[in-house]
């Protein structure tokens, strides 16, 4: 599918498209995601992530003047199990011109008039918005108007705009994460993992379909078998990670252990190993499992992989409200950058197309998988 305009408005123009085209690729490199306040970085891998992607993701971009101002990036997939598995698609790669962000007291303005240009750009922006309830519009072949869908998205809890982005887009938010780190000065291996045998790819699969049963949003998409790290014990395979490298430029982080870990570690001997704002790089754990009762296993797994792949640091996001990362965060020794990092929380947010209130209701109760991947 070429590009091609969806909604066209006194030269403003909303186009989809099945590719990242130059210009999407610029826009993206140049935007400095987060907030005044909260953490602000900038993606440094955008152009592989949506390589890997591949016919999965469709972007939506506004063109003024047949020049791009914004786009935002829509990724199709099946995600959950049971009662919870339904075609979704995820909203990410959120990047526009300052002109057309949402205003944090957009619900003033809602009860105010303005003059006819206004009220014409206001249209416009409602306009643009609906189109998210319209997921067919995106063009593939598994979405019919009349089917039940979810649209969803992760946002920075003090990131005002895009909460009041996806409130005017009708998202509702249903659970929240946190940020879990993981480093090591100078990590070592364990003789008890190794790379996943490629005979034990489908196996891996299986188990974490049933570990992650309960989640909503889990989907295997991003799950690259070659990535995975196991720990074998008994012939049987113990724990599992997918580590995969990431890296930010940070300009800035919350908080006094925000202004530490940007001012002071870097300029510290062995600190300076675990993070480097101008170029932070990192492994993204994602998949994780363990046998029920032995997450002290998660240490000699994670450290392994970061030794493996040459990496001090590694991140990983978790639903906040579950056992596993109650007991990752206190029996697993994550390390020193964990224990000082002071993370905001993320949320949840979904638009609900086609459902019943009783449909809802489990998204709320049950935990969310948030993809690791998903986040760099």
């Amino acid at each position: 599918m070429a590009e091609k305009t969806i909604l066209n408005f006194h030269g403003l123009e909303v186009r989809v498209a099945d590719e990242a085209t130059n210009g999407i690729i610029d826009i993206l490199n140049h935007t400095i995601q987060g907030s005044e306040g909260g953490l602000r970085f900038s993606l440094q891998n955008a152009a592989t992530r949506i390589r890997e992607y591949g016919k999965h993701i469709r972007f939506l971009s506004l063109y003024r003047k047949n020049k791009i101002t914004g786009t935002c990036g829509a990724c199709f997939r099946l995600t959950g199990t049971g009662n919870m598995q339904y075609h979704t698609t995820y909203i990410r790669y959120l990047a526009f011109h300052p002109v057309y962000q949402s205003s944090t007291d957009w619900k003033k303005k809602e009860n105010r008039s303005g003059s006819k240009a206004e009220q014409a750009e206001d249209s416009f922006k409602r306009r643009t918005l609906d189109i998210l309830s319209k997921p067919s519009l995106l063009d593939y072949p598994e979405i019919k108007d009349t089917d039940k869908h979810i649209m969803y998205a992760f946002v920075e809890s003090m990131n005002e705009r895009s909460k009041n982005l996806v409130h005017q887009a009708g998202f509702e938010y249903i659970r929240s994460f946190l940020t879990v780190a993981f480093s090591r000065f100078s990590p070592k291996t364990d003789n008890r993992v190794s790379k996943l045998k490629a005979s034990d790819y489908g196996k891996m699969r299986t188990i974490l379909k049933d570990h992650y049963r309960d989640h909503s949003f889990f989907h295997l998409n991003n799950f690259f078998p070659e990535t995975c790290y196991a720990l074998e014990e008994n012939g049987q395979i113990a724990a599992a990670v997918s580590a995969v490298p990431g890296q930010y430029k940070i300009y800035d982080m919350p908080g006094i252990w925000g202004w530490v870990i940007m001012k002071v570690l870097p300029r510290m001997p062995y600190f300076k190993r675990l993070f480097q704002p101008g170029l932070f790089r990192y492994l993204v754990f994602d998949y994780i499992y363990c046998l029920p009762g032995r997450e002290e296993l998660l240490a000699p797994l994670f450290e392994t992989a970061c030794a493996s792949e040459g990496f001090n640091t590694a991140l990983t996001w978790m639903d906040d409200r579950t056992d596993f990362y109650d007991k990752l965060r206190t029996e697993v020794k994550m390390g020193a950058l964990n224990r000082m990092l002071n993370a905001k929380p993320g949320l949840v947010y979904a638009r609900f197309i086609n459902f019943t209130e009783a449909d809802k209701e489990s998204f709320y109760n049950a935990p969310a998988y948030v993809s690791g991947y998903d986040m760099t």
